[in-house]
C-alpha cells in the first residue's frame, strides 16, 4: 500500500511538472499581438512603393526567442529581401514556442 501511494505521488508530480512546463498564457497566443510586433519591425520601408505588395512569411523562433525567416512567398524580390533583413534574428517580446512554424500575411501599401 505504501508503495502504491508513493507511486501515485511520483506520477502526480511528473504530470504536474509536464503540464506546467508546457503552459503558455492566452495573452501570448493572441495573433493580433504577434501581427502588431511584426508590423513594428516592418514599419517605414526605405524603398519606393508604387502598388500594394503582398507576402506570406513563414518563420520559426530559435532558443533565444529570435525570429528565423524560413520562406517569404511573394512576387517581389525587393519585398522578400526587405522582410528577411528586417525580421531575421530580431527578438520578439512575446513568448512563443520555439521550433514551431508560424505563418503571417504581410501587406505593404503606398502612403501616398
Amino acid at each position: 500500500m505504501k508503495t502504491m501511494k508513493s507511486s501515485l505521488l511520483v506520477l502526480l508530480l511528473v504530470v504536474t511538472n509536464v503540464l506546467s512546463a508546457n503552459a503558455i498564457s492566452k495573452k501570448d497566443l493572441d495573433p493580433s499581438l504577434v501581427a502588431k510586433e511584426i508590423h513594428e519591425l516592418l514599419d517605414n520601408p526605405k524603398f519606393q512603393i508604387n502598388e500594394e505588395l503582398l507576402a506570406s512569411v513563414t518563420f520559426t523562433l530559435n532558443g533565444e526567442n529570435e525570429i528565423v525567416v524560413l520562406t517569404v512567398d511573394t512576387d517581389s524580390l525587393v519585398l522578400e529581401n526587405y522582410i528577411k533583413q528586417r525580421l531575421n534574428y530580431n527578438k520578439l517580446s512575446l513568448k512563443l514556442e520555439s521550433q514551431k512554424l508560424y505563418k503571417v500575411p504581410v501587406r505593404i501599401v503606398s502612403t501616398k
